[in-house]
């Protein structure tokens, strides 16, 4: 069911993709008259692609070595000792860098949903729960998880010693040999700040909607009336009645931060997933966030960490996913919970108000979505979409007997 749900979506990406040719025919232009207001929040999400900023506090950000390295590494199974998990076994490059499955399966199961590793280096906080402060902590974490790879920074050390290629690529990013360094652990965050480098460059293509978007941007309306009518009327309640953009702001369709957003947290019997509260704990009290001694530039970025402050509100909140390629990513929510993006509507047409902590801001009403409004707004999300759909291109593997050229942005 997974991939025939994903295969009707991208036939009406596809449609989407290309425009509406029989809305356009004639001299009709299917283009609704919006408002300077919702104009302006239309622009307000775009452009798109953003220009590639390093990451300061990742010597390794910008490097190709160090992506060549972390574009070997994300496929390698021998990070972890059973041989049997690598980062491709959850993040998938034939279903848009996640798996397609309600909760994510490594060694043992967990109790999220896989993330898609799309536009990451967008993000101030990664993870669910918003337990990484950076890419590179958030390529950690899975290494040490005895339910994903079960790893520690021995073993890991130990794969640059069986492999001279490996050795190579990561001597020519860090400026020393692997075997060489008595600190295991350098070894393991370096290995973890290669698989942001090359992660780095995974950046979703362009969209039906950011063609729509820069059309009007240029007030060049006959591009703009390419558009699906139906997708314009999406985008209307998007930025309007449905207040959507409230959380799913910006080019990348998120504000990057929390919410409880009324989807139960319980895990099993007995069992929470308090989400925020319990994860920003875990960042505060780990080695490797941006307050350690591994951070490359601790006048950059630490601040965010330093100054957040845990409060009965973050319970149950989980972190506002991108919406980019959102029609290929299912199932939704933190626990997998909505196989479809009609679920997701359904959920927040008739959202149980009672389900939301006391604490969180009144911000989430029922939208009371009519069978219209909801076609729309599925037409709207189906829209932002690029053309690859789930299906990403895997990286070509460079030798390191020639220099590592920087790979292209992956779309």
């Amino acid at each position: 069911m997974p991939n025939l749900r994903r295969g009707l979506l991208l036939v009406a990406l596809s449609a989407s993709a290309v425009g509406s040719a029989t809305a356009a025919s004639g001299s009709e232009a299917p283009l609704l008259n919006y408002t300077m207001q919702e104009r302006t929040r239309i622009l307000s999400l775009g452009p798109w692609p953003p220009a590639l900023t390093p990451d300061t506090t990742n010597r390794a950000s910008g490097n190709p070595d160090a992506m060549a390295l972390g574009a070997r590494l994300l496929f390698d199974a021998r990070l972890s000792p059973s041989g049997y998990i690598a980062c491709v076994t959850c993040h998938q490059t034939d279903r848009g860098w996640t798996d397609l499955k309600p909760r994510a399966h490594g060694l043992a199961d967990l109790p999220r949903n896989t993330p898609p590793l799309n536009n990451l280096r967008l993000h101030r906080w990664f993870g669910w729960g918003g337990g990484a402060d950076s890419l590179w902590m958030a390529s950690l974490r899975p290494l040490l998880d005895p339910r994903e790879f079960d790893s520690n920074p021995a073993w890991v050390t130990h794969i640059y010693v069986r492999d001279p290629e490996l050795a190579c690529f990561y001597e020519r990013a860090f400026g020393h040999a692997p075997a060489a360094s008595t600190d295991k652990d350098t070894v393991l965050v370096n290995t973890a700040k290669a698989l942001a480098a090359f992660q780095e460059t995974l950046v979703t293509g362009r969209t039906a909607f950011d063609e729509f978007r820069d059309a009007l941007a240029r007030d060049d309306a006959a591009t703009a009336a390419r558009y699906p009518i139906a997708a314009q009327q999406g985008l209307r309640l998007f930025i309007g009645r449905g207040n959507c953009i409230a959380c799913h702001n910006g080019p990348n369709f998120t504000n990057g931060e929390f919410a409880d957003i009324g989807v139960p947290f319980f895990t099993a019997p007995g069992e929470v997933d308090a989400g925020r509260y319990q994860d920003l704990q875990k960042l505060r009290s780990s080695p490797f966030s941006l307050l350690g001694r591994y951070n490359d530039d601790p006048n950059a970025r630490a601040t965010a960490t330093r100054h957040a402050v845990l409060e009965p509100r973050h319970w149950g909140e989980f972190k506002v996913p991108s919406l980019r390629n959102v029609a290929v990513t299912g199932p939704y929510m933190h626990n997998g919970s909505l196989p479809t993006l009609r679920d997701v509507l359904q959920h927040y047409a008739a959202l149980d108000e009672s389900r939301i902590h006391a604490s969180a801001q009144p911000l989430l009403r029922p939208l009371r979505l009519s069978a219209s409004e909801t076609e729309a707004l599925l037409s709207f999300l189906v829209s932002l979409t690029d053309a690859h759909g789930a299906d990403r291109p895997r990286p070509d593997q460079q030798s390191c007997a020639s220099p590592a050229q920087a790979p292209a942005q992956v779309r």
